[in-house]
């Protein structure tokens, strides 16, 4: 088994703020199950202070390559969805058009990390109970720990480039 796919839709909530810097903060307020095809986002809820979306036709895949990280999120005391988005730049934000929009659903640790890194912005939601099942069988066949290496302390000293030069525990010159 190469990869498996876990349907999902994206939920973005826009806050508005009293703030002198910032007057709107974006974030993933969900990541649920749905089976929908990838549709223009639907606004779910709108009032004074936020405005939730909901984006379809996404899903979580698993390699086998991220095994690692998909073991380090369900064995963690919180496992958690990450969503990498981004803000939208040709339209306008307004109560019919969203602001931002997801890029990827993940349940890697390490994948989240990298986008971390690379300066992306990522959110994580919880982990639902069905994600988990879903996962476990899948870490199970594929996740192989690193055989452990046994560390020697001061090995760069124990050997000499130029030769033998110890006698009888001394350094000979």
């Amino acid at each position: 088994m190469l990869f498996a796919r876990f349907p999902v839709a994206v939920v973005i909530e826009r806050v508005a703020l009293s703030n002198r810097w910032a007057s709107v903060q974006w974030h993933v307020a969900a990541v649920e199950r749905d089976d929908s095809p990838r549709h223009p986002p639907v606004r779910m809820f709108h009032d004074q202070t936020r405005t939730r979306w909901r984006f379809t036709g996404l899903s979580m895949e698993l390699h086998v390559s991220e095994s690692e990280g998909y073991h380090l999120n369900i064995t963690s005391p919180d496992p958690k969805v990450f969503v990498m988005w981004r803000m939208a730049e040709s339209v306008a934000a307004d109560e019919e058009h969203p602001g931002a929009f997801p890029v990827v659903v993940t349940v890697s640790y390490n994948e989240a990390a990298r986008f971390l890194d690379g300066g992306e912005q990522v959110d994580a939601t919880p982990l639902s109970p069905e994600m988990l099942a879903w996962m476990q069988p899948f870490v199970d066949a594929n996740y192989r720990p690193e055989p452990k290496r046994k560390v020697r302390r001061n090995e760069l000293y124990e050997r000499d480039p130029v030769g033998d030069r110890k006698a009888n525990g001394k350094r000979v010159p």
